[in-house]
C-alpha cells in the first residue's frame, strides 16, 4: 500500500485513502470519481458494491502480480481454479515469514474462499520465504502472496520454475476475485490481462 501511494505522489496524482467503510462517503464527497480505486483484496466485494461500475476497480495484490511478476501468465494460471478436484494439493507460499495471527489470509481465507468456490475437499501446503519447493509436481495449483517483500527477480523465477513443471501459478488477489466472481472487473484496469482471460475463457 505504501509502495502503491508512493508512487502515485511521485507521478504527481492525488491519494486519498480510507477504510473500506467509510468509502461510500469518500466518494460522495468527491467533485469528480476517481480514476482509479485499489483496495485490499480481502475487502473485495465491499469495495465493489460501493464503488459505480464505470470507476475501474482492483487490487494491491493484483498490483504487486503486475509490478513483481508477469500478470498475464498469473491470469492463465487462475483459470487452474476451475480444473481443481477433490484430494487435489495446492500449495500456498508467502515470499515474507510474517508470524500467522487469526484469520489469517493465507491459511484460512484463501483455503476457505477456494473449498467454497470449487465445492471440493482440496489439500493445502504453506511455505513461506524461501522454502518453496524444488518439486511442484504434487500440486495442481500454486498461489502466492503479492511478494511485496520479495523482489522480481526472485518471483520471475518461481513463476518460471512453475511453467516448467506444468503447473499453475496464480496470485492472493486473482485468486480471490476469482473466487468471489469479481475477476473480469478487477482486471479492467490492465486490458492486456483480461483479454488473456477472455481469449483463454473462449
Amino acid at each position: 500500500q505504501v509502495m502503491t501511494i508512493r508512487d502515485l505522489l511521485d507521478g504527481e496524482s492525488m491519494a486519498l485513502v480510507a477504510q473500506e467503510r467509510a468509502l461510500r462517503n469518500a466518494l460522495g464527497r468527491l467533485s469528480r470519481p476517481p480514476s482509479l480505486v485499489v483496495t485490499d483484496s480481502q475487502a473485495f466485494l465491499k469495495v465493489a458494491a460501493d464503488v459505480p461500475r464505470d470507476v475501474p476497480m482492483t487490487s494491491f495484490s493484483i498490483l504487486m502480480a503486475r509490478f513483481q511478476g508477469d500478470l498475464t501468465a498469473q491470469v492463465a494460471g487462475t483459470l487452474a481454479i476451475e480444473r481443481l478436484r477433490t484430494g487435489d494439493r495446492v500449495l500456498v507460499a508467502e515470499a515474507c515469514t510474517h508470524h500467522p495471527i487469526g484469520e489469517d489470509i493465507g491459511r484460512v481465507k484463501i483455503p476457505r474462499w477456494l473449498t467454497q468456490f470449487v465445492g471440493a475437499r482440496l489439500e493445502f501446503t504453506h511455505v513461506q520465504g524461501r522454502d518453496f519447493p524444488a518439486d511442484l509436481s504434487p500440486y495442481s495449483l500454486v498461489v502466492h502472496c503479492g511478494n511485496c517483500m520479495g523482489n522480481r527477480r526472485e518471483m520471475m523465477s518461481r513463476i518460471h520454475r512453475c511453467r516448467e513443471a506444468g503447473v499453475a501459478i496464480t496470485n492472493y488477489g486473482l485468486t480471490i476475485a476469482y473466487s468471489l466472481g469479481i475477476f473480469e472487473r478487477a482486471l479492467g484496469p490492465f486490458p492486456a490481462a483480461l483479454e488473456t482471460f477472455r481469449a483463454a475463457r473462449g
